[in-house]
């Protein structure tokens, strides 16, 4: 191959040497910046679809924001831990067979992997533990189910008990 480019003409080894840099300026294109940027493009209309769902619920948290003083002494003092409160409340709900693991994190806290949930039966699940036992959400996230099945997801969630 060496010998064949030392044989051309200066003017071809250019006109060679040029179109080598343009082709591979052409894969590293194609190879690897096209799916990167696809996928940034794809986490950026995420972000957006999260952000008009955020807005969304925002007038509803507002809602219940003003019932909140008179609900949040409803909630039940329990000296149980969090592990137990979760677990009995999932398994109340149905959702214990979407859990994946519970790990607690602090005295009053727990992160609860959940995979394939319903969102809707989750969303209600919070509201229980944030009405009976005053738990509520610091962390999460939550990402589409492997199975791609309507209104399922796969969701982390750190949950803490204010006293």
């Amino acid at each position: 191959m060496r010998d064949w480019f030392e044989s051309l003409d200066l003017r071809e080894q250019y006109f060679v040497a040029v179109g080598a840099v343009v082709v591979l300026l052409a894969l590293l294109y194609l190879m690897i910046w096209a799916p990167l940027d696809k996928k940034h493009i794809q986490l950026r209309e995420d972000v957006k679809q999260w952000q008009s769902s955020l807005s969304e619920l925002r007038p509803i948290r507002m809602a219940s924001g003003n019932t909140n003083s008179s609900t949040s002494s409803d909630a039940v003092v329990s000296n149980q831990t969090p592990i137990i409160i979760v677990d009995q409340t999932l398994r109340s709900r149905g959702l214990d067979r979407y859990r994946r693991r519970s790990q607690p994190t602090t005295s009053n806290g727990i992160r609860v992997e959940f995979e394939d949930v319903a969102f809707d039966e989750l969303v209600l699940w919070l509201g229980d533990l944030s009405q009976q036992y005053a738990m509520d959400v610091q962390a999460g996230s939550f990402s589409i189910g492997a199975q791609a099945n309507p209104g399922r997801i796969n969701a982390t969630l750190t949950l803490e008990r204010s006293l």
